[in-house]
């Protein structure tokens, strides 16, 4: 009886300790595109916005200049719904879509 108990005791703790990492994953999450907006890019203004589609404008057309305009046209579309870490992420994608060759 007391091995039943132990080994119920072992499911427990692990079941415990997995919904734990994936709360703490899932916050991870939540807040990377935030953190993306803050540090990566300056944020998301309307300044930032005009200059990389200035960049992307001055690109050679091919792959990467197609995935710019593309991070550009949802960062724009972000911005507009007032989903400002969003829109971070996306500019910053544009960015380094630009940087690429």
């Amino acid at each position: 009886m007391s091995l039943v108990l132990s080994k119920d005791k072992k499911e427990g703790n692990v079941m415990t300790k997995l919904l734990g990492a994936i709360a703490i994953a899932a916050l991870a999450l939540a807040v990377a595109p935030a953190q993306a907006a803050k540090h990566a890019t300056g944020g998301c203004s309307s300044a930032n916005l005009e200059k990389t589609e200035t960049a992307i404008e001055a690109m050679a057309d091919g792959d990467s200049k197609f995935v710019a305009q593309k991070e550009i046209a949802a960062a724009q579309d972000s911005l507009l719904n007032g989903k400002m870490g969003v829109c971070g992420a996306h500019l910053n994608k544009a960015m380094q879509a630009t940087m690429a060759k």
